[in-house]
């Protein structure tokens, strides 16, 4: 069967909830513990079985892409202090495993974000994976869990995948909420469950919420979602919403929630970022005793 090899990760944000740290830093560059975020996240896609990864970014990330990169200079000066160890742990990507980064051009929001990378993506399905959303990495297997479940149900049904949560009363504002085809589906777990959905309700209040299933940051997309993009006007803020194209796909081909397996950090806010941040640390000092 058909595998997802493809993934997108949209960087081009300027971070302004993470200011000042991120004025001259990009945020996905922010440490969590002994490594950046966007680290965890590449890695996460990469153990998913991920082998092309496309960057949509801006003229002033290019740090991002240089990460991903080998620097030859301080390669070859770690080697020649005898330090190949390090050099080789910064040398991490897998051979087989491709790091592109194309430029999303205007500000008009995720969708669009999305919609840049089809130039590489071809008419590969895809995964998408927001960098600001970090699952951790420590109580689950990337390799089965969470992404790398969304990607075997869809190679599986072919509908696409979106990771969702379930979050407490007063944080239902904040999230994209999902609105399921069968209320008896919703039940969390220690484990990922897959199921339809009917829809999706952004931001609404509690009162108003479907359900408390929220939009963690996760998809994987049929090929057909970049038609859908295409097609889709600017909304809210002037921005083409991915909610908009997901609301057409659920409507023409049917789409599932896949229950989250674990826990996830906001990276891209900054109390969320600091506990993450601790809570990273304190994972790998413990590893290093």
């Amino acid at each position: 069967m058909k595998k997802i090899t493809h993934a997108v990760i949209p960087v081009a944000g300027f971070g302004t909830r993470m200011l000042p740290l991120s004025k001259s830093v990009p945020k996905e560059l922010l440490p969590l513990g002994n490594r950046p975020a966007i680290h965890y996240v590449v890695e996460e896609a990469i153990a998913a079985g991920i082998k092309h990864i496309v960057l949509v970014g801006h003229a002033q990330k290019s740090a991002i892409e240089n990460y991903f990169d080998i620097n030859a200079e301080l390669d070859n000066q770690l080697r020649t202090k005898g330090k190949g160890a390090l050099a080789d742990s910064l040398n991490w990507l897998p051979e087989d495993v491709t790091v592109s980064m194309i430029r999303q051009g205007k500000p008009l929001g995720l969708g669009h974000a999305v919609l840049a990378a089809r130039p590489i993506i071809g008419e590969h399905d895809f995964a998408v994976l927001l960098p600001d959303v970090v699952l951790d990495p420590f109580t689950t297997d990337m390799a089965t869990d969470n992404l790398a479940f969304m990607i075997a149900a869809f190679v599986k049904d072919k509908h696409s995948q979106i990771l969702v949560n379930e979050v407490a009363d007063e944080d239902v504002h904040k999230y994209g909420i999902a609105q399921l085809s069968d209320k008896n589906d919703i039940k969390q777990a220690d484990t990922n469950a897959s199921f339809k959905v009917a829809g999706f309700v952004e931001k609404p209040n509690l009162a108003d919420a479907p359900s408390k299933l929220a939009v963690v940051g996760r998809y994987v997309f049929s090929n057909q979602i970049f038609d859908y993009l295409a097609k889709t006007r600017a909304s809210v803020g002037g921005e083409i919403q991915l909610t908009d194209a997901i609301d057409a796909l659920i409507s023409q081909y049917g789409v599932n929630v896949t229950t989250m397996r674990g826990d996830s950090y906001d990276a891209g806010d900054m109390r969320s970022y600091m506990q993450a941040f601790i809570y990273f640390a304190e994972q790998q000092l413990k590893d290093d005793k």
